[in-house]
């Protein structure tokens, strides 16, 4: 059709656009979003900066405002985003599906958002109480259908804590950076995880040889009693949110009379990162005395790092959570400490089971680990000889052994 006389074409008209909206992806709120989940995942919460996710999206701190009005709502979308993906992902799967099925589904999506999979693990008690809970119901359908294909499967004791190990092994993966192509690191995962769900939790009895643990110092100094007040806050509430008033206030002491003992709240919290890592220390080289060979050493390992878990929650916890919020100085030597823990662990592995290079040895140390973090979360750390023992024969499971 010809068009009226005077006029064009919309197909020869020439363009007129706004130069700053046709340099806007139309998916900038997403990949702010992607950014903000990396860097809240690599470096903590009380860490992350507006500055740091804008560079990761390129651009000024200024324009990611115009999306999300502060730091915490930024996280609050972080933290659901990747609950709503794995949602999804099994929501795609046929209720009666096999469990292989339901577990690369999980697999998937946590391989592929592996750099920002670390939010909810560690970072979601910077939460408020109702965004907390609304995470924890999207995680508790997801432990319930992970569950369901689990006693279709193999039904057997504990089948909600064997679920939820397994979706702790494939969650392992956002908690490192050992370099392992994605296929070969589904691959491994779903193993894993079909390991542990095929794992009977009563495996290990009571007479194995009980776990001997270093007792964790009796404070005896008042710098001793401000670490030893500061850890169960941190727990709680994170280190970001705690004040230096509130630990004071913990010891009976003023807030400057902390100065006297501790250049700093941050300098408390390497006081606690070097403690658990040292009494980690002490029970590994325990747990390894006299041990017959590489599976009795995995075995001592695994339970001694689940008593460890148990014994002391709320330092480990602090640790784990908040080690990359720690300066550089600072970190440089708890990390090159976590370093020869996972390097004893892959050396036995590896002895254990000759077939495996040493990346995936590494990455299946890490997904017992996390198969013990969760275990033990979905036991609430109620500390028992049961539960230890459960959670052990979870983790040894896990490895292939």
């Amino acid at each position: 059709m010809t068009p009226p006389h005077g006029s064009v074409s919309a197909s020869a008209r020439p363009a007129v656009t706004d130069p700053i909206a046709a340099t806007r992806p139309r998916n900038r709120k997403q990949l702010i979003v992607e950014a903000a989940g990396r860097v809240f995942s690599e470096h903590g919460y009380h860490t992350a900066s507006m500055e740091k996710i804008a560079a990761g999206v390129g651009i000024t701190a200024a324009a990611l405002y115009r999306h999300f009005p502060n730091k915490y709502a930024l996280f609050a979308e972080c933290a659901d985003l990747m609950a709503d993906r794995l949602v999804t992902a099994l929501d795609e799967v046929p209720p009666t599906a096999d469990l292989p099925d339901v577990l690369s589904a999980v697999t998937r999506v946590s391989v592929a958002h592996r750099a920002s999979g670390g939010v909810y693990r560690w970072e979601a008690r910077y939460l408020n109480r109702e965004d907390r809970r609304r995470l924890r119901a999207k995680f508790g359908q997801i432990v319930g259908r992970v569950d369901e294909a689990v006693q279709r499967a193999h039904p057997l004791p504990g089948e909600r804590l064997r679920a939820a190990a397994a979706l702790g092994a494939i969650g392992s993966i956002a908690m490192h950076h050992t370099s392992i192509a994605q296929r070969r690191a589904e691959e491994l995962l779903s193993e894993t995880a079909l390991r542990v769900a095929a794992t009977d939790p009563t495996a290990v009895r009571g007479d194995a040889r009980p776990v001997e643990l270093p007792a964790q110092p009796v404070p005896r100094t008042r710098r001793a009693e401000i670490l030893a007040a500061a850890v169960p806050l941190f727990a709680r509430d994170g280190f970001a949110s705690v004040t230096n008033g509130q630990i004071a206030e913990a010891v009976g002491l003023a807030p400057s009379a902390l100065y006297r003992h501790y250049s700093g709240k941050v300098d408390i919290l390497a006081a606690a990162c070097l403690q658990a890592a040292g009494l980690l220390a002490q029970g590994v080289d325990q747990s390894l005395h006299e041990v017959a060979g590489p599976h009795d050493a995995i075995v001592a390992l695994a339970a001694t790092y689940v008593a460890y878990s148990f014994e002391y929650t709320a330092l480990n916890s602090v640790a784990e959570a908040e080690l990359a919020g720690l300066p550089d100085g600072l970190r440089r030597s708890l990390v090159l400490a976590q370093r020869e823990h996972i390097a004893v662990w892959e050396q036995q592995l590896r002895l254990a089971r000759p077939e495996l290079d040493p990346r995936q040895a590494r990455v299946l140390v890490h997904a017992g680990f996390g198969v013990a973090v969760e275990a033990g979360r979905g036991l609430r750390w109620q500390d028992s000889r049961d539960h230890r023992d459960a959670v052990t024969a979870l983790v040894v499971g896990s490895l292939g052994l």
